[in-house]
């Protein structure tokens, strides 16, 4: 039962750096859009992620969660020395939907139009930056428990250059992703095509900060090389990533809008497995070669077994209920065009 919660964590993870990653990279895209066009990438974007854009908050719900009660120590140790930018994610989450909610649904088309917009495109900016910043904080053997001192504890734990190149490589992937998405979800050739110069530029500056994020790596003596080219799992993922990313670029000049979510989705998919696969069980590095593991740091069985049955239960009701939401608001938006 302990390896279903840990493929129900992994597997959340992904769905939220997929389907949530996607929305903040649609407020990312808009941010950097021209004045003229962006009353039309709203438009697309409202179509786009308007019907599941809250749903996609479950599965960080469900990460949380699934540490909180089978991992009390992994849960309490990153919710202590991460705390700050932790809490930087969750202004974010709650700046950005209040946000989305009110210049949407606002009866009153006035000046706060304006205000709305801003903290809807920075904290769609914010987010995911600090999501990276925490994995990237992580695994970088910077959280000290012993730390006396403030900065020590709390500051350096997460502030320092590889945290910030992985926030960066994040918010990119992020941007790729919201791209990808909102190619298929215009009928107009002159949006599909700025779109897919977006998911090329976004891709770009996916690989700029993913070689930032090595090079940070190396300075810190962080040895992310050996964890994605020591195995042959991490080199048969990342050559499936790069065949992949010379296919997408392909099927970009074509729009074709399903090869490219699924190519899009499995590069993603890719390198995650590849920064996971080497250093599982451990989850959590800590300065002093310690570390924080999903086997050794586990709760009580019990509790495991009580969780692993309550996740394959909650899938059985949630699941369907999800893809039949996705599927009636598609359904509506169809009828009203």
């Amino acid at each position: 039962m302990l390896y279903v919660v840990n493929i129900y964590l992994w597997a959340s993870i992904l769905l939220y750096l997929l389907l949530g990653g996607a929305d903040f990279g649609a407020g990312i895209l808009e941010l950097f859009t021209t004045e003229a066009n962006r009353s039309r990438t709203r438009k697309t974007m409202y179509k786009a992620i308007g019907p599941i854009w809250e749903a996609n908050h479950m599965w960080l719900i469900i990460a949380i969660v699934i540490l909180f009660v089978g991992y009390p120590a992994i849960y309490s140790t990153m919710s202590v020395h991460l705390h700050i930018p932790l809490t930087v994610m969750l202004m974010g989450i709650i700046a950005r939907g209040t946000a989305f909610t009110f210049r949407h649904y606002d009866a009153v088309v006035d000046d706060m139009q304006t205000i709305y917009n801003r903290i809807f495109t920075w904290s769609s900016l914010i987010t995911p930056l600090f999501l990276g910043i925490i994995a990237g904080s992580a695994v970088a053997s910077t959280i000290d428990t012993n730390a006396k001192g403030f900065l020590n504890a709390y500051i350096f734990s997460w502030l320092h250059w590889f945290s910030i190149a992985t926030g960066c490589f994040t918010a990119a992937i992020c941007a790729f992703l919201a791209a990808i998405y909102l190619i298929g979800e215009t009928d107009n050739d002159t949006d599909k095509k700025r779109f897919i110069a977006k998911a090329r530029s976004a891709n770009i500056a996916a690989v700029i900060s993913g070689a930032l994020v090595f090079a940070a790596a190396h300075i810190q003596n962080i040895p992310l090389a050996d964890w994605i080219f020591g195995n042959p799992v991490g080199i048969a993922a990342i050559t499936a990533a790069t065949i992949s990313l010379v296919s997408l670029w392909y099927w970009l000049s074509k729009g074709k809008t399903r090869v490219l979510r699924v190519l899009a989705g499995f590069q993603v998919s890719m390198i995650l497995l590849t920064t996971t696969y080497t250093l599982y069980p451990r989850i959590v590095l800590l300065k002093g070669g310690t570390y924080l593991s999903l086997t050794e740091h586990a709760g009580h069985m019990k509790t495991i077994e009580t969780l692993a049955w309550a996740l394959l239960l909650g899938s059985i009701l949630i699941l369907p209920a999800l893809f039949y939401l996705i599927y009636s608001f598609q359904k509506k938006t169809e009828k009203s065009l």
